[in-house]
Parts: structure tokens; sequence; C-alpha cells
């Protein structure tokens, strides 16, 4: 059986490709940096920049490809976004089209690629720190939800933020927020920490995106910006034509997870 979490990105890309590997990547390849996905008409590239920049705990920006380039030339030489994400959506005016294994039959010259920093990052990081990863331990993808707070708009973006959660015994709180602040591109500390009713979400039992996940006794909800955001962006802002990976199956990179930190131990 495949042990994902020892798998080179590289070689863990090369099984996505040919349809061996098609589930959540949470767990996948510790140590490397796992990132979002946005693809959008090069008309539209500049505007979601701009959000990028105004919104950089959801949208950590890690590279941005040129029009037409599937090519990732920083992040992971020689991959290729139109087929190295396990699953794939495309969205029309808003609408969510379909779901695919690969981009080949929609990809166009016109194409910006943008690669945005994913808590599966520091999701190690924590377990190494002693902080009890739920959605790993379950086996499950994790728990995202969209919020009644708004980006910041841009251009032709805007809309509401979404949030990824997990649950973290009392005591370790602060511990997490300390390991996780040590990531900036990957989301960094948390945004929130306990009430999600102060976010809009009245049932963490019902996520928007991924699986509910079980909370324990003792255990108090703690939530990061996600970068799934886009997604509920597309949402609201309907542009014409907007492509992403779809929630919780991430671009797993060649960029250690040291790479984006600094030492918290």
């Amino acid at each position: 059986m495949l042990t994902a979490s020892k798998v080179h990105p590289k070689e863990m890309r090369e099984k996505i490709r040919t349809g061996e590997w098609q589930g959540p990547t949470a767990g996948c390849s510790d140590g490397y940096v796992q990132a979002n996905l946005v693809v959008l008409p090069r008309v539209l590239a500049y505007d979601f920049l701009l959000f990028c920049q105004r919104n950089p705990k959801p949208c950590p920006l890690l590279e941005v490809t040129d029009p037409g380039d599937p090519e990732p030339r920083r992040a992971a030489p020689g991959a290729d976004l139109r087929a190295d994400l396990p699953r794939y959506r495309v969205y029309r005016e808003g609408a969510l089209e379909q779901e695919v294994t690969d981009l080949l039959q929609v990809w166009r010259e016109d194409l910006v690629a943008f690669l945005l920093g994913c808590s599966f990052t520091f999701d190690v990081a924590l377990q190494r720190a002693g902080v009890p990863v739920r959605h790993l331990d379950e086996g499950k993808n994790v728990s995202m939800y969209i919020t009644n707070r708004s980006c910041r708009p841009a251009g032709a973006f805007s809309g509401p933020l979404v949030v990824s959660m997990r649950p973290i015994p009392g005591p370790l709180v602060a511990r997490s927020v300390e390991v996780t602040a040590c990531f900036p591109l990957a989301h960094g500390a948390p945004i929130h920490v306990g009430e999600p009713e102060a976010l809009g979400i009245t049932d963490l039992g019902r996520p928007h995106f991924g699986d509910a996940v079980s909370i324990r006794s003792g255990e108090i909800p703690v939530f990061w910006a996600c970068g799934v955001t886009p997604q509920a962006v597309a949402m609201h802002a309907k542009p014409e034509f907007m492509i992403t990976h779809a929630p919780g199956h991430m671009f797993l990179t060649d960029l250690r997870d040291d790479e984006l930190s600094h030492s918290f131990m």
C-alpha cells in the first residue's frame, strides 16, 4: 500500500497524473509545501493578483505562471499544472460547470495560473509539536466553512472569506498559534479561536467543503484562513471563466516547508 506521507512530491505527481492517486492530498509528502491553484484568463490576472495582495491571509502568493504556460518553474520545475492535481473545478459565470481529473481539454493559451500557500503545509509541523491534527488522524479532508467576513475587493473579485477548522485541546491552542505563525505563506496564525457563530458558522458538523471531523471534550475549534476562498469568490463575483483545485486536492510542490517558515523550536 502506498504510504503517501513518505513519497517525494515528484513521484506523487506522477501517481496523480496516471490516476493512481485521486484523493485529497492531506498527509502527502511530509515536509513539502502544498499549494492551492487558481487559473484565470489573462484579462483577469491583474485583478486577481491585486486581490491576493489585498488578502494575503487566504491568498498567500507562491508563484504566477506566464500566459499559456502550465509549468510552475520555481515551485516544481517540469511539473504540469494541467494534470498534476488529483481533481480540478471549472467555473463559468460563477457556476461550477464540471469537476475533472485533468485540464487538457479546457486549457487555453491565455490562461495564467496562480499557486497559493496551503495550510496542509503546516499540519506536520503541528503534529511534531504535539498538537493533534484531527483530519489526518481520521483519514479525512479538512473541514472548511464560508464565513460572514468579506475579503477586500479588487477589480472583478470580491466575496466571503473561507476558513479551515482544526479542533485543538484547550492547553495546546497557544502552541498551535505559535507553530502556524511561522508559516505566513501557508496562511500563518489562526484568524479566530472558538465561537464559530462569530464567523457566521452555525453547525460545525456541516462544513461547506471537505469533511466533518470529531470534536472531543475540552477541544476548541480553531480557524485558519483558507485557500478555498477564491472558489467562494468565484461563486460571488462570477468571473466568466475560472479553474481551481477541488477542495483538499492540492498541488504538491518541490519546495521544502522550512523554505516557508522560520523556526519555532
